[in-house]
């Protein structure tokens, strides 16, 4: 495994888990955790790609990291719409 996908990967995992933690404990308002979630990643993605030593791919590390962060919380905001957790009425 290259060291840019080592650099990528745990921020995807962040957001994938914390999807997954919104969906089942956050359930009644994941329109509000969700941007929390992603806020996390963009956190942890400058905490990783400033600790690294290397200048080459900065730009394209920071795009791979939070774009697959973005489209793995896109994808779980449309599966819990699909699945009825997001409700026009909740309060």
């Amino acid at each position: 495994m290259s060291s840019s996908l080592r650099s990528v990967i745990p921020v995807w995992v962040l957001a994938l888990v914390g999807a997954v933690a919104v969906a089942f404990i956050a359930s009644a308002a994941p329109l509000v955790w969700l941007p929390v979630v992603l806020a996390l990643a963009v956190l942890l993605t400058f905490t990783i790609q400033l600790s690294l030593a290397r200048k080459e791919g900065f730009v394209e590390r920071i795009v791979a990291s939070l774009g697959g962060a973005f489209l793995i919380l896109v994808l779980a905001t449309l599966l819990i719409w699909a699945f009825g957790g997001l409700t026009a009425g909740a309060a």
